[in-house]
Parts: C-alpha cells; structure tokens; sequence
C-alpha cells in the first residue's frame, strides 16, 4: 500500500531549479499552501518576478559557486532538487550538478527530507525490457547531450553520501518524460511537425517511455517526501502507463491534421520504458491518461491546432 504524502501545508519548503520546465508547476501549486523558496540563478529579473507572483520567496543560489549557498535558510523542513546544468562542458557541469547537490545537502541538513530528482537516462540501454532501479547504469545520452547522463550519475553518487553523512532522509527519484501545459518532450514532437521538421526516432522501435504528466508528479512530490529514508530510497519516476513515442505522436497527428516526418537514426534515444514495481508500492499508480493529457498539452501548446469541441 502506497505511503500517506507527508502535509505541506504551511511548511517551509525549498524548490531548486525553479526557472525549468519540472519546477516551475510546483512552486506554481505548493505556494499556495506553503512557505516556499524558489532557488534559482535568476539571470532574468523576470523570472524572479514571476516566482514572486506565485508567493514565493526568490532565492539568487549558483550551486557551480557554493559561497552563494549560504542565502538558503537553514530552518527549512523540506528540500525539492530539480536543479540541473547541462552547457556540455564537463568540468562546470560535474561542479554545478554533483559538487553542488553536496553543497546543497550540507546547507540544509536539519530538514526532515530531502527529495532528489534525477532522470531514467542514467541506465544503460536495454532495448523493450521494462527498466528497473537496479539495472546497470551508463552513458545513455551521450550522443545529443554529452555531459549529462555522467553528470546525473555522479551527482547521484554524491547526494548519496552527503545524505548518509549528515543523516538527512533522502529519496532519489529517476524521471521519465514529465510533461503537461507547459511543454516536454511530446511537445518538441508537437512543434517539430507543426515546423515540418523531423522527429528523430530510434531504429528499434517502438521507442517507449512513461510519460509523466504535470498532475502526477505535483500530486506524488509529498509521497516521495513521505518515503525519504536515510539508507536513501531510489525509484523510478515516470507514468504508470507506457506509451511509444511513435502513439503520442499519432495521436497528436490525429487530433491536429499534422503529418510526423520521423526519421530513422540510432544516435536517438532508444526506449527507457521503466519497471513501475517499486514506484507504484512506495507511491502509488498516477492517474492521468496520457490521452488525456496529451490533448490537454496540444489546447494549452497550440490552440488554434485542437477546435475547443475536441
């Protein structure tokens, strides 16, 4: 049975990486009910603004400079880590992602969880076979975004020991595709056909994953937080259902009249379709289809695409 989500209802709450397309929706939701940090680099005035509007308090953090660490409160109750960096350059990223989340961890180690968010591109490929935690890990993303399946293992690895080493309740959560409103990946697919682009697709296909939808994951966050342990928990992160990229983007050909130009090529990414065992007994099934919530991501990403009687 699934674990009760922990109440965040006028707690302290610290979300990182809040300019992304991940945090955005939770400092959007948990502000309404919590005392929420939005941390950030913040090198547009506007995005501070916007966190303000939410209710939140905009905190200015570099985690690649860990002197600026020290404008995180210390009294916080929870730790939401959606940062992530990804110029391609080794040694910054390494130092901003992996050296950083140890800043971070050291920062606000009183907390009563800390919540880590890490991505399903950390294991090594393995065609159709449904993914699980403890399948071995490599350089899945390599060939498009060179430092960052390295870079998510090693910070992993560090927030790993941080966490044991100041006793900090820690959960690590490997995403899987979140998307919503917002955007993601089904949405580059949406755009690039609108633009006659193509959408590049691996030879062994079909190419499945497990969509997230923004609901779920704002409805599972307090769950994880609730699972965090000090021997540190580790779970897929994605939705309960699989889907190809080749059905969502049928689907969104279906709804709109667009035409997907796919194009074969084995530099993309190949399925990473997860095992939801461990997820669905620490948190539960998610709940909205990904019908649903495609077609919901088409009205919201392109209007004029879906007649409001679909």
């Amino acid at each position: 049975m699934a674990t009760n989500p922990v109440d965040l209802k006028g707690k302290k709450v610290l979300i990182t990486g809040v300019t992304g397309q991940v945090a955005r929706p939770l400092v959007q939701a948990y502000a309404k009910i919590a005392d929420v940090y939005a941390m950030a680099r913040y090198a547009k005035d506007a995005d501070r603004k916007e966190m303000e509007g939410y209710g939140a308090k905009a905190v200015a953090v570099d985690l690649a400079r860990p002197e600026t660490v020290s404008a995180i409160p210390t009294d916080l109750d929870y730790v939401i880590n959606c940062a992530v960096v990804k110029t391609g350059n080794f040694e910054h990223d390494l130092k901003a992602n992996a050296e950083g989340v140890g800043h971070l961890i050291a920062r606000t180690k009183n907390v009563k969880a800390f919540l880590h968010f890490s991505t399903t591109g950390v294991y090594e490929y393995k065609g159709h076979d449904l993914i699980k935690e403890t399948d071995p890990l490599a350089d899945n993303h390599r060939s498009m975004m060179p430092t960052y399946s390295i870079s998510k293992i090693a910070t992993e690895s560090v927030c790993r020991f941080a966490a044991t080493h100041f006793g900090v309740p820690t959960t690590i959560a490997r995403l899987n595709v979140p998307y919503g409103d917002n955007g993601g990946w089904p949405a580059m697919h949406l755009h690039a056909m609108r633009a006659g682009h193509p959408i590049h697709v691996h030879p062994e296909g079909p190419n499945y994953y497990n969509p997230l939808h923004i609901d779920d994951y704002v409805e599972k966050v307090p769950r994880l937080l609730a699972v965090a342990s000090k021997e540190i928990t580790t779970t897929n992160f994605g939705g309960s259902e699989r889907v190809s990229i080749e059905q969502w983007v049928e689907y969104m050909a279906e709804l709109t009249g667009l035409k997907p130009n796919y194009q074969k090529t084995p530099l993309a990414f190949g399925s990473i379709a997860i095992d939801p065992t461990r997820m669905h007994a620490l948190i539960g099934e998610t709940k909205v289809g990904w019908k649903e919530g495609i077609k919901r991501m088409v009205r919201a990403q392109a209007p004029d695409l879906l007649p409001l009687n679909v």
